[in-house]
């Protein structure tokens, strides 16, 4: 790419962020809402009800991600091979969009006692989740189109119908919970109309006859299938990080602190999915570039790449920490019109620790997310595993007990400062090596 590379990762990483923003505010909005409609209860049963769309959308990102990857990776390869991959994760989405559909359908009230909903938010939790996971398959095949029409060379069409999606979501959001009073039902069925608006747009595509790829029945391929999941195992982690850190969290704040302390973390969590949104948004940008220099064998545009990206969420990191410690007061006061102090006390104190953790975490983001795209699925899906599973759940564990809530907000920040020393160790000698620069 030469002397283009740097403006060409601007392009796409600027386009994938505001998209990834976009998506992210489907659920900030519910939170905005719910809370000035619901107080600290609807806060709490909105929080608890995260985690599964979380889940779900992890399972979109696995396979749009690993699909885009396999996609860019066999470019070369002709417009029949194109098409077995995409209509290969189709059919893959499709899978997962039975399982959440009928967990929805079935099971709602069992999932939202498993995650902890007592008898005071029990309804709006199963409201809520039943609403969501029964338009499963548009959450996920949005992350699948999404992903590839950027791939295909239209990351500004993907931006556009990202953007369109969660403004269409604010919109309902209000119109569904105030003049029409339907509650959380009513939050739930606002976001998931704002998937099927963003497929709408990114139809577009194929409509205008842009697409490199048609979409077949004749062309699926369960080898497609096998290598993309393990090239889109790392952003699925990502994701399932937030879902179990949210579980976990959930889970010891309500033995601590009850609904009103779940209600404070679901105001830092939901905040800090947007932050997260952005550095997903980076990973997702590099990801097309990062493949096909890697398909050209070029080691030195990889390793540009590598550190462009790691730049930026350094930079996202110092903005958003800088927001958060100076006016803690007043964002946490955004999602308390009810001027709870107590609330007040716990969020303040959690937006100022908890986000410390992202100046490690948007680099481990951009670690795993680079490790995958250069195929190197193994490296990726351990650094993201560090921090989603094998380091933040027993930390927690440990901090709450030694510290309580503040303890809890503390482990995040050890946990992915941990997870950053081991990404560091496994891409040491990728980023000082040069024998295969081109």
């Amino acid at each position: 790419m030469g002397k283009r590379l740097f403006p060409t990762f601007v392009k796409y990483v600027s386009q994938s962020v505001m998209g990834m923003v976009g998506i992210s505010c489907y659920i900030l909005a519910d939170t905005w809402f719910v809370s000035a409609a619901f107080g600290a209860e609807g806060l709490a049963a909105l929080n608890l009800a995260i985690v599964v769309y979380s889940l779900m959308n992890a399972a979109g990102l696995m396979a749009g991600i690993g699909g885009a990857t396999l996609f860019s990776l066999s470019f070369a390869a002709g417009r029949e091979r194109r098409t077995e991959i995409f209509s290969s994760t189709a059919a893959l989405c499709l899978f997962f969009a039975v399982i959440f559909t009928g967990a929805g359908l079935f099971f709602s009230g069992g999932i939202a006692r498993l995650l902890g909903a007592d008898e005071v938010i029990f309804a709006m939790t199963r409201s809520y989740l039943r609403t969501i996971l029964s338009f499963s398959l548009f959450f996920i095949m949005n992350n699948i189109f999404l992903a590839f029409v950027r791939n295909d060379g239209s990351p500004r069409l993907a931006m556009a119908a990202m953007v369109t999606g969660s403004l269409s979501n604010i919109a309902l959001d209000y119109l569904f919970i105030f003049p029409f009073g339907w509650g959380l039902f009513g939050a739930a069925l606002a976001t998931a109309i704002a998937p099927m608006i963003s497929l709408a747009l990114l139809s577009l595509h194929f409509v205008l006859r842009r697409s490199s790829f048609r979409p077949s029945l004749r062309r699926l391929r369960a080898g497609a299938v096998a290598k993309m999941i393990p090239l889109g195992l790392s952003s699925m982690v990502t994701e399932l990080s937030s879902a179990a850190a949210l579980a976990a969290f959930n889970l010891m704040i309500l033995a601590m602190a009850g609904n009103t302390g779940v209600a404070a973390y679901g105001i830092v969590a939901n905040l800090a999915l947007v932050e997260l949104a952005v550095f997903v948004g980076i990973a997702q940008g590099m990801q097309p570039l990062v493949s096909r220099s890697r398909g050209a064998d070029d080691g030195h545009s990889c390793r540009l790449l590598l550190l462009y990206g790691a730049a930026f969420s350094l930079a996202v990191a110092s903005l958003a920490y800088g927001t958060v410690f100076v006016w803690a007061r007043q964002v946490a006061g955004l999602f308390n019109s009810a001027g709870d102090a107590l609330l007040a006390a716990y969020a303040e104190e959690g937006l100022r620790i908890y986000f410390a953790g992202f100046f490690f975490g948007g680099l481990n983001v951009v670690a795993a997310a680079f490790c995958s795209a250069a195929e190197m699925p193994k490296r990726g899906f351990l650094i993201s595993s560090l921090r989603a599973f094998l380091l933040v759940l027993p930390l927690a564990a440990l901090f709450s007990w030694l510290f309580g809530m503040r303890g809890l907000w503390f482990s995040f920040v050890a946990a992915e400062a941990l997870t950053f020393i081991a990404a560091s160790v496994m891409l040491r000698r990728f980023i000082f090596d040069r024998a295969n620069d081109k």
